[in-house]
């Protein structure tokens, strides 16, 4: 087994773990372009991309029947790593027309979600989404080059990180990221965080593309989610809570939920750890934290995943996510070295993608591992 002992961002290799247990590269491409077109063109059961019109197109979140921001940009970031550039100019033609304040308290953020005609349901927005939206451009315009506005990519993703860092600042709205621990918020008016938000490999690329009067903010940023990551995760079970404060301890509960437990937005840590790790190889706990978490749930069927306690205590509620929950464990394999990460690699190869209408958060999850462990999740 070859082994890169520092990040793809320096190396420019990255580990195919499918065929470090035996999959023919093959059958990996095949995989690859068979859950892409399923995604974007398949049955109307497994699908989740919609062309609308002649130049924009959209993900549907169908457990909710809406368009997030959070799809959105996930469905960017599935299209420029395959050099899929219609469906990309697509989906971000959609974002930028529908989604995107042009003025107000939330200038140049976008409204979460809205309906499948561009008709926004709320004007708040969700952190995740911009910074999907910033680091798929910034890949776009490396993949393809600039073109003519909204397609001058680096820019508009200069545009959204200068809103998350600066809005506020004449004395309207709110930032992102918290200016004092600079870690990012969970909305911009909470005075809390969400640990799956938090993507330090995608800010050390901000340290390197942003505006450069905010690169040293992005870069110190990134240890801070690395450092945050670290209180946010239970020390033995690896599992971290739905909403966390700046101290990592979990969030007290809000007027739409309790969000104390691990729960589906948490999925998506374990899988930004392992990515983390494998671009950059910045912090060694990130190596027992995926040890940690595929050890809790090495002997739990995929059937039996369910809502937790942060310290590993079961509710009746079932998971809502079972396929994006392993996932996002298989994912792991990318910073884990232990005896389970070659069974969640191995377990997810065989897992189909999911049907039926719960299926766009889960095959989501599943085509970033899917890319990832081939070691085709890439900077560009």
């Amino acid at each position: 087994m070859k082994t890169i002992e520092t990040g793809s961002f320096y190396t420019r290799e990255y580990r195919n773990l499918f065929s470090e247990i035996g999959i023919p590269e093959d059958a990996i491409q095949s995989r690859i372009g068979q859950v892409w077109q399923e995604l974007f063109y398949g049955a109307p059961d497994v699908r989740i991309y919609h062309p609308l019109g002649e130049d924009k197109g959209y993900i549907v979140d169908t457990g909710n029947s809406d368009v997030r921001t959070e799809g959105m940009s996930y469905g960017m970031m599935m299209a420029v790593q395959l050099d899929r550039k219609e469906e990309f100019d697509r989906l971000w033609n959609f974002a930028k027309t529908f989604m995107q304040h042009k003025e107000g308290k939330y200038k140049d953020y976008f409204a979460w979600h809205c309906k499948p005609d561009g008709t926004r349901l709320s004007p708040g927005p969700a952190p995740d989404g911009e910074e999907f939206f910033a680091m798929a451009l910034f890949f776009a315009s490396s993949r393809w080059g600039d073109g003519p506005e909204p397609f001058n990519y680096a820019e508009q993703a200069k545009i959204i990180l200068r809103a998350c860092l600066h809005q506020g600042e004449d004395g309207e709205g709110d930032p992102m990221w918290d200016p004092e621990t600079r870690l990012i918020k969970f909305i911009p008016e909470s005075p809390f965080s969400d640990p799956s938000y938090h993507l330090p490999h995608f800010y050390e690329l901000f340290a390197l593309r942003a505006d450069e009067q905010d690169r040293a903010f992005w870069k110190k940023a990134a240890a801070a989610s690395r450092t945050y990551l670290r209180t946010a995760c239970h020390p033995l079970t690896g599992l971290s809570p739905e909403y966390a404060n700046y101290d990592g301890t979990p969030a007290e509960p809000q007027p739409h939920g309790d969000y104390r437990h691990f729960f589906s937005d948490a999925y998506r840590v374990a899988a930004n750890i392992g990515l983390d790790y494998e671009w950059f190889r910045a912090d060694e706990w990130q190596v027992e934290q995926s040890n940690r978490i595929q050890a809790f749930f090495r002997n739990i069927e995929v059937s039996d995943y369910r809502r937790y306690t942060i310290d590993g205590q079961p509710f009746e509620e079932p998971s809502l996510h079972p396929v994006g929950l392993l996932a996002t464990l298989a994912m792991a394999s990318l910073a884990a070295d232990g005896p389970d990460r070659e069974h969640f690699v191995r377990l997810f190869w065989d897992t189909p993608l999911r049907e039926g209408e719960r299926r766009y958060y889960d095959n989501c999850l599943y085509f970033f591992s899917l890319l990832a462990l081939s070691g085709k999740y890439r900077m560009y």
